[in-house]
């Protein structure tokens, strides 16, 4: 009596733990790989596996494609903040994930073609200011994507990291384009190769980001730049960030060309009337913003 009595209390006990099994696979399929926030004026996109770093798999990069999509869809939507989960801003692609499963560099190509460079793209042709809160380590496509947003601040606590060369990778998501234009071509080469971590604080000495915080405040100035954002007048700085892009690859006439077209456009827009006026009566201006 006393063994079945010991072999039911063990057989309860498995049935549990079977049961707790079950209910943590549910709520991990239940949870999105990305969080999204609807703010005043502005929506905050959260990379959302934090026991893995938020790296990059199929269903993340989905996602985040749907969440880009709904955002500029939405005319209200006049700013964009870009963070990460727990611990950690985005550790680059996951490597269990089928993605890059063998170490086939067609199929690396190809997620490069189908998911990061359209994600690139998309964060750098949004009409409105994308803000990246980098809360931690950020490294390979992680770091990359970041650096593709308008504005990046940091925690104290972070970290950028082109660990490619580690696996014998190139660094990808614009990495090779954005890191000499913003460190210069020793430092780009120097991150590129030797892989090393670089601390926030180093990073924004650099030149590589904007302004780095403590961690407990990071949250709270990103959200304050994001509602800046979302009372400014956005179609001037949707011209901004396509006038500061599109300067890289112009000589000194095109780009004075560039400047009197895009100010011409901006001067049509009644945020500018509303700025004028603002300033004349000496008061706050009320934007329109997206049109």
């Amino acid at each position: 009596m006393v063994g079945v009595s010991k072999a039911m209390a063990q057989a309860l006990i498995a049935i549990r733990e079977l049961r707790r099994m079950m209910d943590e696979t549910r709520r991990s399929m239940d949870e999105s790989p990305i969080l999204v926030e609807q703010r005043d004026g502005y929506r905050v996109l959260t990379l959302n596996r934090p026991q893995r770093l938020n790296a990059f798999t199929e269903p993340m990069h989905v996602a985040l494609r749907e969440a880009l999509a709904a955002v500029e869809a939405d005319a209200g939507c006049r700013a964009l903040l870009l963070t990460g989960a727990g611990r950690g801003f985005c550790a680059g692609q996951d490597l269990n994930d089928r993605l890059s499963q063998g170490g086939d560099t067609a199929v690396l190509g190809g997620a490069l073609e189908a998911y990061y460079n359209p994600l690139v793209r998309k964060l750098r042709a949004l009409p409105f200011p994308v803000v990246a809160a980098v809360n931690g380590v950020a490294a390979g496509a992680g770091c990359n994507v970041a650096l593709a947003c308008d504005i990046v601040i940091a925690a104290r606590s972070a970290s950028f990291i082109q660990s490619f060369a580690r696996i014998g990778l190139v660094p990808d998501s614009g990495g090779t384009w954005t890191l000499p234009r913003l460190v210069g071509p020793a430092r780009a080469r120097a991150l590129a190769l030797l892989a090393e971590a670089l601390p926030a604080e180093t990073a924004e000495a650099w030149g590589l980001i904007w302004k780095v915080y403590d961690d407990a405040t990071l949250m709270e100035q990103a959200h304050k730049l994001c509602a800046h954002f979302a009372a400014a007048p956005t179609a001037g700085l949707a011209l901004i960030k396509r006038a500061l892009d599109e300067s890289w690859g112009n000589d000194l006439d095109t780009q004075l060309d560039l400047e009197r077209e895009f100010q011409r456009e901006a001067s049509l827009n009644p945020d500018y009337a509303e700025g004028v006026r603002a300033f004349m009566e000496k008061r706050p201006p009320r934007f329109a913003g997206r049109r």
